[in-house]
């Protein structure tokens, strides 16, 4: 009796090769997939913290407009093109606040709660250069573009820039004549009537991803 043979089986050179092949193109794709879930999640999670970020942002800027104090010392709120300062009421007193542009970054600077009218002066005055209170600037938003606020007056926008309605006020008499050098100082004064304020407040910036507007009433604390 002839017990049959069986030969011995397995895979070429060929078939080997294009397995390999196979595999090699399904771990490209699945890392492919894999990379794009990661990239799409960090995306996500950096517009999620910018929006964080930005919402914070808008909400201190408008916890200082809430805040906005008028003063005989100086004007409640005052923009110049680059810094918008307004003065606003504390806890210890009238504290001056900056939000301004300087090279493409938006920062914040207050300057500490004042209870006297020469002090408030001062700061204002320290406030108009910007190297003397970088310093203690808070970095709010980068690559800001461009800033431009806008007042509500009467029944329409304009220019902060614009002059508005001085503030009435009760006449005062002449100032005192200046000491003799070397008396007593009279203090610092910021210079022109202080206008009254507006009704409203647009913020327009320029941000990477378009434009950004918030309008804000304003209602002066007593």
């Amino acid at each position: 009796m002839r017990s049959p043979c069986r030969a011995q089986t397995g895979f070429t050179l060929v078939e080997v090769m294009v397995a390999l092949l196979i595999m090699a193109i399904l771990t490209t794709m699945a890392w492919q997939g894999i990379d794009g879930l990661v990239r799409a999640r960090e995306g996500a999670q950096r517009s999620g913290e910018a929006a964080l970020r930005l919402g914070t942002v808008l909400s201190q800027w408008e916890q200082d407009l809430a805040q906005v104090q008028q003063s005989n010392a100086a004007p409640g709120l005052k923009f110049d093109g680059a810094s918008l300062r307004m003065t606003r009421r504390g806890p210890g007193g009238i504290q001056l606040v900056v939000w301004t542009l300087q090279g493409g970054n938006w920062y914040r600077w207050a300057a500490p709660p004042v209870t006297r009218i020469q002090d408030l002066q001062e700061w204002w005055i320290r406030s108009q250069q910007w190297s003397a209170i970088q310093g203690d600037a808070l970095k709010m938003l980068e690559q800001v573009e461009s800033q431009q606020v806008y007042f509500f007056r009467g029944n329409s926008w304009s220019n902060a820039q614009s002059t508005g309605d001085v503030e009435n006020k009760p006449e005062q008499p002449d100032p005192p004549p200046n000491p003799p050098p070397g008396g007593p100082q009279q203090p610092p004064q910021i210079g022109g009537e202080n206008e009254a304020l507006p009704s409203g407040v647009r913020l327009v910036l320029k941000l990477p991803t378009g434009l950004l507007t918030r309008d804000l009433m304003v209602r002066p604390s007593q």
